[in-house]
């Protein structure tokens, strides 16, 4: 074992300070002003070699590989004081303080608070299985969010948890552990202090985490991280706010890809379509047709692997990159119709090679495997249909390779979107076979996390060099940090059951956290038998929020889920589909915000909320962007539907607008119809005007912006073309509306950006329950009052003040310029004029 009791000097070397430990060198770099990296060297080379960092302030190996992503900075500035019993390292915000005998590194902020310290004796250790471990102090009060994708409460206190991908199809939505995600990064947030901290672990191999739920007596509370491999590399992110822990973590390892708004849409999909004995392209179109017929909006559909299921000696057996011309006569007519219907497919790709794949033994002389642990064969495992082989992406010959053999297969068919699955390499039981790593080698036991990741990367230069302009929508399954700069993913094969729908929301608000804001979960349930009536009504309500929106199973049962599968239910169905689609604008906005900053688009309430800590555990109830709080139905039966209101805010109801103050729970009926929605004090929601049930081919004319001016707020509306790149270019508006609250509201709208809007009326619907206006400009012109109902929707432009909403009701054309409105709230003296 190696174990740090004592440190001595401490030096500045270059950009890091080194500190000698009677273990490990310890070496420290102020990397901002607000992350520093702690590395306990355990290999003894401090190598830099990452897939996963976009800005890093040091030359890595893998600086060519990620030259489209990565960015090197300087280190911050930071001072050095060595003393004889404690070195302290001072930067303009965090300050380390390095203990030496016994020996600890604790960390404090500018205003002086402890937001990290290790446990003495404990702290930096490799036990005698050679496993990495790092131990640091815990409170009561702390509470722990993130660790990608995980089942379960939201505050992960006292939890245990591995990280260690499975291919874990049907898991228990509240205990199953692990599922498909590797991302060792978590967010710990004190009760006492209300400031958060970012703990992440820039580590590929297979970890657990232990939040305190093992105790000692010989040491203060405590958390673990321990690892199979590496070094303990830890990138501490100080806060105090867990937004600005989320955005710095995803300054390390990326923000959110700006994928084609119909990525956003309706994606339609089953196993069963793809595994019918022939005709399965017929099918599927006729599965859209009828998605049209019933007025539904659907945008895509997720292609399972049943189209490259071929006759083999053995069987019909899976094998990527084949077509069964049974099933799919003409897969480039089949592309065509799809796309002519306004729908988007995405095949699903494997990297799993089957033992009887007609191509595995050219692939095998090309050398794409990974290797044996033992020789330079392949290294088997199982796979789907058998044994198998699996594709080394560590190496630059074998993506070459595999992106020609995609565009070929698939991309050059007619789709610029694809679906990365199973790549895991879950069943690959020897840790120790071998992966090319670039040319320097290493197993597949410190790899694994990182292929979909690299999968992912190939995949997003295959679409741009097919379709030169074309915005890439790529799907994975599985995810290493830094997933979410590529694709957008799920969490896997869940089960059709109620408490699925319930815990799969903790699991995406901790994805959120995680860096990966666009993120969902198989509507409906993936896995059991079918949903009843109920559950898939209120699964689709919940699921219309979810950034990923796709109904999709293998149902057990010989069903197929369907969103018309329900006659009685379908009409509370379609409309909440519908009612998705009418906030696309605020959607894709909220995509583009994440785009640029790294935030979640489902936002946990101790996120939005952080100065209430009645929030800290809440993992049902959300929030939809700043605007709207979401408190769905998830549970059998129920009449009546409770809701904490976090303190310190106020709400309406999004239907009736009744008022609420915040700091209290409440309790309203529901029905089968309900989907409870609070919009808080400040809210700017658009939503379009024209019901859109195509995002490929439609787009909104109209905008209903719907305001709570109760304070000063603003939000920024973005727009583009929805496809190409030419975003990149200024091809994009941005429309910032600034809200100045008072007896006199004004909403400035400030434009950005060369896209040219296709948006023509404006329509706003403003909360004001006090009174009505005096009077309503826009763009420098009072616009006419109604009180008439039916003569204010008659005409072009005007205003109406709704009594039963108490809401303003302004009209108007978009004068697509910058431009204000204003609404007058002073006191009209009748008897005194």
């Amino acid at each position: 074992m190696k174990i740090c009791l004592q440190a001595g000097a401490v030096k500045q070397i270059e950009n890091y300070f080194s500190i000698s430990t009677d273990g490990v060198e310890i070496r420290i770099w102020f990397l901002t002003d607000s992350v520093v990296r702690i590395r306990a060297g355990f290999d003894g080379d401090f190598v830099e070699e990452s897939y996963s960092l976009v800005t890093t302030a040091w030359e890595d190996r893998m600086d060519m590989f990620m030259k489209h992503y990565r960015k090197r900075i300087q280190t911050a500035e930071a001072q050095l004081t060595d003393g004889l019993e404690k070195a302290v390292i001072q930067g303009k915000v965090l300050r380390v303080e390095v203990e030496k005998n016994p020996f600890r590194i604790c960390v404090y902020d500018a205003e002086n608070t402890q937001i990290h310290a290790d446990i003495v004796d404990l702290a930096y250790m490799e036990d005698s299985n050679n496993r990495r471990i790092h131990t640091s102090e815990i409170t009561e009060d702390d509470c722990f969010y993130g660790f990608g994708e995980k089942s379960g409460v939201f505050n992960k206190a006292q939890k245990f948890m591995n990280m260690s991908p499975k291919d874990a199809m049907g898991y228990n939505p509240k205990e199953t552990d692990s599922l498909y995600k590797h991302i060792p990064f978590y967010i710990k947030l004190n009760k006492k202090t209300k400031k958060a901290v970012g703990y992440f672990y820039h580590n590929t191999y297979e970890c657990d985490f232990n939040m305190g739920r093992e105790k000692s007596n010989y040491w203060k509370p405590h958390s673990t991280y321990r690892v199979d491999g590496g070094d303990i590399d830890l990138f501490l992110i100080t806060g105090p706010q867990v937004r600005d822990v989320v955005e710095r973590y995803t300054d390390l390892t990326g923000k959110s890809a700006l994928l084609p708004r119909y990525a956003l849409g309706y994606l339609g999909s089953s196993m069963y379509y793809p595994e019918l004995e022939k005709d399965c392209d017929d099918a599927i179109l006729e599965f859209i047709d009828t998605t049209k017929e019933e007025e539904i909006p659907v945008d895509g559909f997720q292609l399972s692997s049943g189209y490259c299921a071929i006759e083999t000696e053995e069987g019909i057996k899976r094998c990527v990159f084949t077509w069964n011309k049974k099933r799919f006569k003409d897969p480039k007519d089949f592309f065509k119709q799809m796309k002519d219907r306004g729908i988007c497919v995405s095949p699903n790709v494997k990297p799993g090679i089957l033992l009887l794949h007609p191509k595995k033994e050219e692939m095998q002389a090309k050398g794409m495997f990974v290797r044996a642990s033992r020789s330079e064969e392949p290294g088997i495992g199982t796979w789907w249909g058998g044994k198998g082989v699996f594709v080394d992406f560590t190496k630059q010959e074998t993506r070459d390779n595999w992106k020609a053999m995609l565009k070929e297969n698939v991309l050059e068919y007619g789709t610029s979107s694809v679906w990365n699955d199973n790549c895991e390499y879950d069943s690959m039981i020897d840790k120790d076979c071998r992966c090319d790593f670039e040319g320097k080698g290493a197993t597949i036991g410190q790899l694994k996390s990182v292929m979909s990741n690299i999968m992912c990367h190939i995949t997003d230069e295959a679409v741009h060099e097919i379709f030169e302009n074309q915005r890439p929508y790529i799907v994975c399954r599985s995810g290493h940090c830094g997933i979410q700069k590529y694709a957008q993913t799920w969490a896997g094969d869940n089960l059709t059951c109620w408490e699925a729908l319930k815990y799969n929301i903790a699991t995406i608000l901790g994805m959120g956290l995680s860096g990966v804001a666009n993120q969902g979960c198989d509507i409906g349930g993936f896995y059991g038998p079918a949903p009843e009536a109920e559950l898939l009504v209120r699964w689709i309500q919940n699921g219309i929020f979810q950034p990923r929106f796709s109904i999709h199973s293998t149902n057990t049962d010989n069903t197929v889920t369907e969103p018309w599968m329900y006659s009685g239910c379908k009409e509370y169905i379609k409309k909440a589909i519908e009612f998705r689609y009418q906030l696309i604008p605020y959607l894709y906005s909220l995509m583009e915000r994440a785009h640029e900053t790294g935030l979640p688009i489902m936002e946990p309430l101790c996120s939005a909320f952080q100065n209430d800590e009645k929030c800290y555990d809440e993992g049902v109830d959300f929030m939809f962007g700043d605007a709207l709080l979401v408190a769905n139905v998830v549970e059998k039966g129920a009449k009546t539907r409770k809701v904490y209101l976090p303190d310190g805010e106020v709400f309406y109801d999004f239907y009736t607008r009744a008022r609420y103050e915040g700091g209290q729970t409440i309790e309203f009926p529901v029905d089968l119809s309900s989907i409870p929605l609070f919009v808080r004090s400040g809210a700017i929601v658009p939503m379009a005007l024209n019901q859109m049930n195509n995002l490929m081919t439609q787009e909104a004319t109209g905008l209903k912006i719907l305001c709570a001016p109760d304070k000063d707020s603003s939000f920024v509306i973005y727009e583009d073309d929805g496809e190409t790149m030419d975003y990149a270019n200024g091809g994009y508006l941005k429309t910032v509306l600034d809200i100045k609250a008072g007896e006199q509201t004004v909403l400035s709208f400030r434009n950005e950006g060369e896209y040219e809007t296709a948006v023509e009326d404006i329509y706003l619907d403003v909360i004001h329950r006090e009174k009505a206006p005096y009077w309503v400009k826009a763009d420098g012109h009072e616009l006419p009052h109604f009180l008439h109902r039916k003569k204010f929707e008659a005409a072009q432009e005007g205003w109406y003040y709704s009594q039963s909403l108490k809401s303003v009701q302004i009209k108007y054309k978009n004068p697509k310029k910058d431009y204000e409105v204003i609404v007058s709230f002073e006191q009209f003296d009748m008897i005194g004029m």
